[in-house]
């Protein structure tokens, strides 16, 4: 390819509205272009990266007997609704009735889309295992799409689908995927954590992310750091934190003018934040639900849904929800109220573990204080569960060692799913004695446009994007100082020629440009291997080889080129 040719528009300036690396160097390289929120076009540069992942996908896939299909992005509503996840995905479900008043989804995922192919045509256990898998565009109506592709309205995902006929047969598939899985990351480079993770709205058992760990990831993870635990934050396993036992005193309202958080209510009343209680208020299902979690702890979000069983992902209760349920915002506790059908109350045990903690008093700038739980609530009303997130203060559930949290970007995710749709959609198949049985189902997916992004959020520098070789647009460029000097370019287009034709994947910046420039597009696109071919080392029948990863320059003879560039790549 000749960079003259090439449609990669560089920008100078990052975009102000770019708030990460991967979505500021992805713009300056002239990767891609953003049409709306959360809404990109791929350029060739991006393009040709996202092709080299999913090729290793493929590979991948293929090697554990997975076969690629492809689906409609288009999905009546009627195999969402015979699932039950029609009214329960939430928002982030793009919904339309065609010029018939039908009702249809852009696919997030494609669950009942696979099981209603399947179940029409797989009918024997004969047929089974069968393993499923396409790549395609999915759809999200996030809330506030942000960080580029890491979190977009439409992003393109792989996602594979297996069917067994028993759960030793899900079991085999899984660990299948899971492996193949952490080849693909391998193979792209990147540094990941496979953890235990929640199913979400996709439901099922097991469920595993792969992670790619970065500062800018927006998922935390915790891990053990004398065994192999590591899960995401939100099902980490909490203790149950216990305070030492005292007197119980008398419950005391107090004056707590415009202390409207458990961090002004403490210095007001100079209380470690462990002697009060943090009052959150989400809306789940359309019903108001309480949580409670001690001062100086965070509510864990997912932990409460389940506890309230809820299907959709958890939002922070409006003002509206807060007066409807009698509550007064920043002034709560569950000291003197009851749960309804619309109201639910939900206490962290180690609340429950308080003596004389300071909460709510469930009216305007009060709280109470000397509160003990086990005497002050009313316990019939609540519910108690571990929904706190798990810190650096607990420890390992496995084997009791010390835990630490890093940052996250998730790449791919696999779930044991049972027999959820294939039970709901009818989804069977018939035993060696002619009884019909559900499918025994898993889904699994890959972030192919988030892998791109991790990628960059992993490897960069002030100067640009730092490719693994394995998914960088191109591994070499070969750029001659002065375009307009014959020979140069000539020495260039031979050694372009010479590494072409050895199936390296390189780029002749024939671009008639200052050095300067091409220097510095160089680095910010981030191809591995740079060769430059100057008027001085051509004297002396060399050219410079410099590696774009450790930034070590080496003068190699021209007639060592191609060489010295394979072994150098090798390395890489």
């Amino acid at each position: 390819m000749l960079a003259s040719k090439l449609y990669a528009p560089t920008l100078r300036e990052t975009p102000a509205d770019a708030d990460v690396v991967s979505q500021q160097y992805m713009l300056r390289a002239g990767m891609i272009r953003k049409m709306a929120g959360g809404i990109y076009s791929y350029l060739p540069l991006a393009w040709k990266s996202i092709r080299k992942i999913e090729a290793i996908i493929h590979e991948e896939m293929a090697n554990i007997g997975a076969q690629e299909i492809m689906m409609p992005i288009i999905q009546p509503a009627e195999i969402w609704q015979e699932s039950g996840r029609w009214n329960v995905y939430g928002a982030e479900m793009i919904r339309f009735n065609d010029r018939h008043d039908r009702s249809y989804c852009l696919g997030p995922t494609h669950e009942e889309m696979i099981t209603t192919l399947v179940k029409d045509e797989v009918k024997s256990y004969r047929q089974l295992p069968l393993t499923l898998y396409q790549i395609q565009n999915k759809y999200r109506d996030e809330r506030r799409p942000r960080y580029g592709l890491m979190r977009s309205r439409e992003f393109i995902m792989k996602d594979a689908y297996s069917f067994d006929l028993d759960e030793a047969g899900l079991d085999k598939s899984y660990w299948d995927m899971y492996h193949a899985y952490e080849n693909v990351f391998s193979r792209c480079g990147l540094y990941f954590k496979p953890v235990e993770a929640d199913s979400g709205a996709i439901g099922g058992s097991n469920s595993h992310e792969f992670m790619a760990l970065a500062d800018s990831g927006e998922a935390d993870v915790i891990h053990c750091e004398n065994c192999d635990y590591a899960a995401n934050i939100e099902i980490g396993k909490p203790g149950v934190m216990k305070q030492t036992e005292e007197p119980l005193l008398e419950l005391t309202e107090v004056a707590t003018p415009d202390a409207k958080t458990i961090e002004a209510v403490a210095e007001q009343l100079s209380l470690p934040l462990d002697k009060t209680m943090k009052a959150v208020v989400l809306s789940i299902d359309g019903v108001v639900v309480l949580a409670m979690v001690r001062g100086d702890h965070e509510v864990n979000e997912i932990a409460v849904q389940h506890a309230v069983d809820g299907g959709i992902e958890p939002e922070m209760a409006s003002e509206e929800e807060l007066l409807a349920a009698g509550l007064t915002g920043g002034f709560i506790s569950p000291v003197g109220l009851k749960q309804t059908e619309t109201f639910k109350i939900v206490v962290d045990e180690s609340v429950m573990e308080m003596f004389n903690a300071c909460g709510g008093a469930n009216k305007k700038d009060a709280h109470y204080i000397n509160i003990n739980p086990k005497r002050d609530f009313n316990l019939e009303d609540i519910i108690v569960a571990p929904i706190r997130l798990i810190t650096t203060d607990d420890v390992c559930p496995n084997c009791g060692g010390h835990l630490g949290i890093a940052k996250g970007i998730e790449v791919g995710q696999v779930f044991k799913l049972g027999t959820k749709y294939s039970e709901s959609l009818n989804g069977t198949y018939l035993d060696q004695n002619g009884r019909p049985n559900p499918y025994i189902m898993g889904s699994y997916g890959i972030g192919v446009s988030r892998t791109l992004a991790a990628a960059i959020e992993q490897f960069h520098d002030e100067k640009g994007i730092i490719w693994p070789r394995a998914i960088a647009p191109f591994e070499v460029v070969v750029v001659p100082i002065n375009a307009k000097d014959d020979a140069l370019m000539e020495a260039s287009t031979k050694i372009y020629d010479e590494l072409k034709a050895a199936g390296v994947d390189v780029l002749l910046d024939d671009r008639k440009d200052r050095a300067g420039v091409k220097f510095k597009d160089a680095d910010l696109i981030g191809y591995p291997l740079r060769i430059t071919v100057s008027k001085n080392t051509l004297e002396s029948g060399a050219v410079e080889l410099k590696t774009r990863k450790t930034g070590e320059a080496v003068e190699v003879a021209i007639t060592d080129v191609k060489t010295a560039v394979i072994d150098t790549l090798n390395t890489l």
